[in-house]
């Protein structure tokens, strides 16, 4: 297990050539670009990335978001623990009307904006029992189903599966960031540090013949891990570094054809223009770990 020690000399070592790492990983990035229909997945299945962990699915008519945020608090509201909440013009301008939303865990990068298409659009949310608290905040306490672990939820053609995993300890290898239950009573008190993380999920999508597992947060359960075979993983990188292995722990378990990076943008700029990277993310270093865990698995990234 790498110490905190060695998180710490490593994050200021990525501190102080933070600049040339970041050329190297955007040079990477756009090596690895592909579209949507390059992915494999059968025809008529969409699939667009919103940034951070967000996805669309969109099959025969139903559309599914995974950890969609688009609204984009900005690092001086974390700081100063400004109340954040969704911005509907943004959500109306870059978000599809949708059925369903599923929520990998609550922390404000993942479920901000799930309130506002669910009273957009009506849409179910699916989550844990702080996705249900986020929801009740809202007044939208009808529309949220607390998931149960590895139950099938069909959402049209989607059949999806909650898988329980955990957060990467960001906070040197020690800790969760707001970790625990959202436990705000009103929405003026939602800040950054509100949006407690919540239960975390894997989630497996089956539709159309074809099987997606969404990994929001880089770290696992590896027993609870027990789909394999995944033609597309959508994996969350950052804040891998905290956790044991994760590459060499999660690939062999999916034994994915294609693995898709996600997470890896700087969440704190706007959406639509340039998204930047995530401190730290060295997403160079991720595509190595990937080259030497599989032969088989294809690395990409959406734009």
């Amino acid at each position: 297990m790498t110490s905190p020690l060695r998180h710490a000399v490593d994050l200021l070592s990525y501190a102080a050539t933070r600049s040339s790492h970041q050329q190297r990983d955007r040079a990477t990035v756009a090596d690895l670009a592909v579209s949507a229909p390059d992915l494999g997945l059968p025809p008529g299945l969409e699939v667009r990335w919103l940034g951070v962990a967000g996805f669309v699915l969109s099959y025969e008519g139903t559309t599914v978001l995974i950890d969609p945020y688009v609204s984009r608090a900005p690092l001086s509201d974390m700081v100063r623990r400004r109340t954040v909440l969704p911005d509907r013009s943004l959500v109306d301008r870059w978000v599809p009307r949708a059925d369903a939303v599923l929520v990998g865990h609550t922390h404000f990068d993942h479920a901000l904006d799930a309130p506002a298409i669910a009273r957009r659009d009506g849409a179910t949310v699916y989550g844990g029992t702080s996705a249900t608290a986020l929801l009740g905040l809202h007044g939208l306490h009808d529309q949220a189903v607390t998931v149960e672990p590895r139950r099938t939820y069909e959402i049209g053609p989607f059949e999806v599966t909650f898988v329980p995993s955990v957060h990467s300890k960001l906070v040197l290898g020690l800790k969760v960031p707001n970790g625990g239950e959202i436990t705000c009573e009103h929405l003026d008190g939602m800040t950054p540090q509100a949006y407690c993380c919540g239960q975390v999920w894997g989630i497996h999508l089956a539709v159309a013949g074809a099987t997606i597992y969404h990994q929001g947060s880089a770290d696992l359960l590896d027993d609870e891990i027990r789909h394999t075979d995944i033609d597309v993983f959508l994996c969350g990188i950052a804040g891998r570094q905290m956790t044991d292995d994760y590459v060499g722990r999660i690939l062999p378990r999916l034994d994915p054809k294609t693995v898709v990076i996600t997470h890896h943008d700087d969440f704190f700029r706007p959406f639509g223009g340039d998204s930047g990277l995530a401190f730290g993310v060295d997403v160079e270093r991720f595509a190595d770990e990937v080259a030497r865990t599989s032969r088989d698995a294809r690395l990409v990234s959406l734009s």
